[in-house]
């Protein structure tokens, strides 16, 4: 079936732009000699994580253990937890998801630590954690500063524990008003943490890994000498924030929302079919300000989607020119493409315009 035979709204997937994304972050990442542990939690899919270590990927990260059990279940069985595991239920679930696979984890206090501590030792296994760090995000995370190798010499002490490394995520990023101002993030983020790994090895305190993320970083942080692992998850789809952050160009975004013209009520305005529900409504991760709207319109240019409600999209164009016909299909980028996919049961898989698969979203939902 032909792409213009879809019904609407559906998201559609470049197979060759994918898997070109998956290559060159692959590429990258053995080019510099360091790890690449992707985060799933962008797609959610597993025949794309499957494609990522076929291609190099030494495993994967996720946000929540729902995530973690749809990837364990499809083959992977390298996965960091880069998410706090707090609460009986939900380490009982990590201790049995270590059962089936290799599994590591994160932590940032002790009370958190003691937890995981307790109940991996009365199972037999041992955990490998990595200290979460905040480099600026002002999210999770202990400051970089001396107490850090305190916390780990007490992590070191733990039964059932096994200290890893450092990791953190430089998602204030996507808060900047400048694209300029990513590669100094980047930089800084790696820096932060190769520093403060060579304050533990002073203490004594091995660090095996120094672990960075986020995609607009990645390759940033990713070339400070001492940064081992990346775990960019964005890239491979890349989206609208994307291109305004000036990572990615609009023909390097692999995942569209096909939509249909439902109305067309007056020159500079067209009703789509695609509205929240579809699009979401993020309109820039983080305080982002570089969209404009609610996705990019790459074959309408001057048109923007400007207001979404729950089942409608209204693109406008100030121009009120030449605009989408009624029944007209339209593509659209959008502004965050992972709550975009996990709003979808499926994606169709394209190449050169002909629909060759259908992906499940299998961890679709799993935010627990």
């Amino acid at each position: 079936m032909r792409i213009e035979n879809l019904d609407t709204p559906a998201l559609v997937l470049d197979l060759d732009k994918l898997e070109q994304n998956i290559r060159d972050m692959s590429a990258f990442a053995k080019e510099y000699n360091i790890k690449l542990r992707p985060h799933i939690k962008a797609h959610k899919i597993p025949e794309i994580a499957l494609r990522q270590i076929e291609t190099g990927a030494v495993g994967i990260t996720v946000a929540k253990l729902g995530e973690a059990e749809v990837m364990a279940e499809a083959g992977i069985t390298d996965i960091l937890v880069a998410y706090p595991v707090v609460g009986p239920e939900k380490v009982e679930r990590l201790v049995n998801l270590a059962k089936e696979a290799t599994v590591s984890s994160v932590v940032d206090n002790l009370e958190q630590a003691q937890a995981l501590s307790a109940a991996f030792s009365k199972a037999g296994l041992t955990l490998p954690v990595l200290v979460e760090i905040d480099t600026g995000l002002k999210r999770c995370g202990l400051a970089p500063d001396k107490e850090v190798a305190e916390f780990a010499a007490r992590l070191q002490a733990l039964p059932g524990l096994t200290f890893k490394g450092l990791m953190t995520h430089a998602g204030h990023v996507y808060g900047v008003k400048d694209p300029g101002e990513v590669p100094r993030i980047g930089r800084q983020e790696g820096e932060i943490l190769v520093e403060l790994a060579a304050l533990l090895a002073e203490k004594g305190i091995e660090v095996e890994e120094v672990s960075v993320g986020s995609t607009p970083t990645a390759k940033h942080s990713g070339k400070v000498e001492g940064v081992t692992e990346i775990r960019p998850g964005n890239y491979v789809f890349y989206d609208a924030i994307q291109i305004g952050l000036g990572v990615a160009l609009p023909e390097r975004c692999a995942l569209t929302v096909l939509c249909t013209v439902v109305s067309a009520p007056e020159k500079g305005r067209r009703i789509i079919d695609a509205g929240s529900k579809t699009l979401a409504l993020d309109r820039g991760a983080h305080g982002n300000a570089l969209v404009t709207g609610y996705g990019y319109l790459p074959d309408w240019p001057g048109w923007q989607v400007a207001r979404l409600s729950e089942e409608h999209g209204i693109m406008e164009s100030e121009k009120s020119g030449h605009g989408p016909r009624l029944g007209e299909k339209v593509r659209i980028i959008p502004n965050h493409a992972c709550p975009v996919v996990n709003l979808a049961d499926a994606v169709y898989v394209v190449k050169a315009g002909e629909i060759v698969e259908k992906w499940q979203v299998a961890a679709r939902g799993k935010v627990t």
